[in-house]
């Protein structure tokens, strides 16, 4: 998108010259030659940067500063006058101009004001996003259910979010971990700091020290350039570990020490790095039997614990089903007003959820993509996993049933979500979980007719 410079200004030699200096294939330049052409450009066009004469043919360009900044909110005004002087000066800063400059003056001088003017208005946008996203984690990452099943974890995020102490989350898989480290941070003392999270049991174990810790150039083969961990990433902020009982023993003893005193070295480094990290880690499995099995150090349990919030699995807290189902919906469907029956509610709060929060957020996901109305059937989708709708191989010797290729049954089954679908092929891909492209190569692969390629 083009950067709008508007130029306001009687003098035309200076406003051509001007005009011709900055117009490039990024910067769109208008010019006018009163106050009243100024203002209805802006009404009309908007401007981004607008270079303001204090001399105009109808008034006074410091009593145009405040009617323009009402129609163009975040325009960056740059004061101009042939007549300079301190109380000029002041005046125009507070109307509201950005930069105040005086006639004559080189356009090389007006280019640095200019693009100056263009680089902060595009941070502050920037900041606008950061600040619209952090808001929006913050009601995305909240607690959800009834008081009765997580008054004691609110309680504990509440305690977690008065002080900068470690806090391990342990959980089974899909509990919610994340979403817990999350709350603690949006609504803490520090939530506008850095939030930086990694998995540990995702980085490649030769590559686990540098993506925590940083490198130096040549610290390796493939060290081509320094790189910053992500501890020091989130300096200031807050680092989520997740998995932590997966960091490798050798390494956990640099950890320890970051949680001492702060100071590590980036691999292959010679100078100490100190940085301020609240460390959030979560885990799924028992670090008291890790630690008895020699895959965990105990003081760094104890370091890591000093708080310590247990996830209860979605079965046990059955009765924030309904709530959660209503956070989703209005999640990942806000503007389409869709309900769940009573009854699919209570067959929800009736299944094991092995997969826990995670597992039900799909299944309504799935639900969503596959409604006809804006009633959806949760539920139906879990009888249909769990129900024998493709055989499987018995092992009873007196009733053998044929072994089925995985070829036949995949077919069989994308057949059926396409038919169930009207053959559209975006909506089947996404009820399937794979590519559209994916897809296209599967319908040919067992051509498969389809009468449509939306």
């Amino acid at each position: 998108m083009k950067r709008t410079l508007l130029i306001i200004d009687d003098d035309t030699l200076f406003g051509d010259a001007v005009a011709k200096f900055f117009f490039t294939n990024e910067i769109r330049v208008a010019t006018t030659h009163s106050g009243k052409q100024g203002l209805a450009w802006c009404e009309k066009n908007g401007a981004d940067v607008i270079l303001l004469d204090q001399k105009l043919p109808d008034g006074n360009g410091l009593d145009l500063c405040q009617p323009i900044l009402a129609t163009c909110e975040h325009a960056k005004i740059i004061f101009i006058t042939a007549y300079p002087s301190f109380d000029h000066a002041v005046q125009a800063l507070r109307n509201g101009a950005y930069d105040y400059l005086s006639k004559p003056m080189e356009l090389e001088e007006l280019s640095v004001s200019v693009e100056r003017a263009f680089r902060t208005l595009e941070l502050e946008r920037v900041e606008q996003i950061q600040r619209f996203q952090l808001d929006q984690e913050s009601r995305q990452n909240a607690l959800i259910g009834i008081e009765k099943g997580l008054r004691s974890i609110r309680q504990l995020v509440e305690l977690a979010c008065s002080n900068q102490a470690p806090v391990l989350i342990t959980g089974e898989t899909g509990t919610g971990k994340n979403v817990v480290a999350k709350a603690i941070h949006h609504q803490g003392i520090k939530h506008a700091a850095a939030f930086v999270g990694t998995n540990c049991a995702a980085l490649p174990e030769n590559l686990i020290e540098s993506e925590l810790f940083g490198h130096e150039k040549g610290a390796f083969t493939d060290a081509s350039t320094l790189k910053k961990g992500v501890f020091e990433m989130a300096d200031g902020g807050t680092l989520f570990l997740d998995e932590v009982g997966e960091i490798p023993l050798h390494l956990q003893s640099k950890l320890l020490g970051i949680l001492d005193d702060g100071i590590f070295r980036r691999v292959g480094g010679q100078t100490a790095q100190r940085v301020e990290v609240r460390i959030i880690a979560a885990t799924n499995v028992d670090l008291e039997e890790a630690i008895g099995a020699g895959r965990f150090r105990e003081d760094l349990y104890y370091r890591l614990s000093v708080m310590r919030i247990h996830l209860p699995p979605l079965r046990e807290r059955s009765e924030d089903i309904e709530d959660l189902c209503r956070h989703f919906l209005q999640q990942i469907a806000p503007d389409q007003h869709l309900s769940i029956p009573p009854g699919e509610i209570a067959e929800l709060a009736g299944y094991s959820w092995p997969g826990n929060v995670r597992e039900l957020k799909n299944i309504i996901e799935r639900a969503i993509i596959l409604r006809s109305d804006t009633t959806i059937y949760p539920a139906q989708l879990i009888q249909q996993s769990n129900s024998s709708t493709y055989p499987q191989p018995s092992l009873a010797a007196e009733s053998p049933a044929p072994i089925r290729s995985l070829a036949e049954i995949e077919k069989e089954y994308i057949k059926k979500i396409l038919t169930m679908l009207n053959h559209n092929h975006t909506r089947t891909a996404k009820a399937l979980g794979i590519a559209r492209s994916t897809l296209i190569r599967k319908i040919e692969q067992y051509s498969l007719k389809t009468g449509d390629s939306n």
